[in-house]
């Protein structure tokens, strides 16, 4: 098959993007060319952007299937209305490319959009909670949600794929905020660990999911979702692990929930003036306050995905930073 895929530049993208070309042809859907810097042997380039409906139109056509992984991850930006434009729409155009071109949506979701789970794990068919978005981020994941699902219940050919939190070896982008709060940690860098630590996510190892979307693609019927997860474990869990990895202490400190809405509230106010990304928001705090937890029984079961216990995904993740210099051995 022949497979179009947004986002390869990103950390999920590309590793997506690296696993389907073992097995079929990838076009790479790319802004600037020079930035997919280590393309698979054998991939096409495609430019354009996911806001341009033309350029996605000429870049699917011949394509039997178009993974869309294109996405804003961030916690802030100046211009709110990007979230919208990238997140929103951008899915809007490329289900209309592929509707021209006749090829099947893989959409690449987030836990994010299924809302939190607190005290519990939630599955593919577990109504979201009410209660407003943390953040235009997560705002505009779940509008992009709703809009896959309402094309797939229209009978279009959409299959919806949630990943957990993505880690592991790759790039340091903010789609692996888990491994750049590692290297922070073990840079002296970071000012403690927010709250307790004892909130559970779901830890994905990056391997697990860009595998699952390989096996998606050739498995899942049209309509279907499937959470890519992995571990449901606690930011205590994931420190405790990388010390017995590293020999790095877990956080001595731990930041009161309060004090981190108070410096993400103000960081944020001076992102709105001076238009400097902020390192943390309130909104941000608010997440993490919150369970993320999920399961991925149906992936399993349909799919044959694998999860990569947290222990055995650090570790791989601890040899790749030494080997390529980011952590001191």
């Amino acid at each position: 098959m022949r497979i179009l895929v947004t986002g390869v530049t990103g950390f999920l993208g590309g590793r997506i993007a690296d696993a389907l070309a073992a097995r079929h042809t990838v076009r790479g859907f790319v802004r600037d060319a020079g930035r997919w810097t280590n393309p698979p042997i054998g991939t096409e380039v495609a430019q354009g952007d996911v806001t341009d409906p033309q350029s996605l139109i000429l870049a699917a056509r011949g394509c039997d299937a178009i993974v869309h992984a294109a996405a804003l991850v961030k916690n802030w930006a100046k211009d709110r209305t990007l979230f919208d434009r990238i997140n929103v729409d951008g899915l809007r155009i490329v289900l209309g490319a592929a509707k021209t071109t006749n090829a099947r949506v893989f959409y690449v979701s987030s836990f994010i959009a299924l809302g939190p789970t607190d005290g519990a794990v939630f599955d593919e068919t577990t109504p979201r909670a009410e209660g407003a978005p943390h953040n235009d981020y997560e705002r505009t994941k779940w509008l992009a949600d709703r809009v896959a699902r309402d094309a797939a219940a229209a009978g279009r050919k959409v299959v919806r794929l949630y990943p957990g939190i993505v880690y592991g070896p790759g790039a340091l982008t903010n789609g692996n905020h888990l491994v750049q709060s590692l290297l922070l940690h073990a840079r002296g860098k970071l000012p403690g660990m927010l709250g307790p630590g004892d909130r559970r996510m779901s830890l994905a190892y990056v391997e697990d999911v860009a595998q699952g979307f390989v096996k998606a693609l050739e498995r899942a019927k049209d309509g279907s979702a499937y959470i890519l997860g992995g571990d449901n474990r606690t930011l205590a869990d994931l420190f405790r692990i990388f010390h017995a990895q590293t020999g790095i202490a877990p956080p001595k400190r731990h930041i009161p929930y309060w004090a981190g809405r108070i410096v993400g509230r103000l960081q944020r106010l001076r992102a709105e003036l001076t238009g400097k990304e902020p390192e943390l928001t309130d909104e941000v705090v608010e997440i993490y306050t919150r369970e993320w937890a999920y399961s991925s029984e149906r992936a399993k079961r349909d799919l044959d995905y694998r999860i990569t216990p947290l222990e055995e995904g650090i570790a791989k993740t601890v040899i790749w930073l030494r080997a390529t210099g980011q952590l001191p051995a």
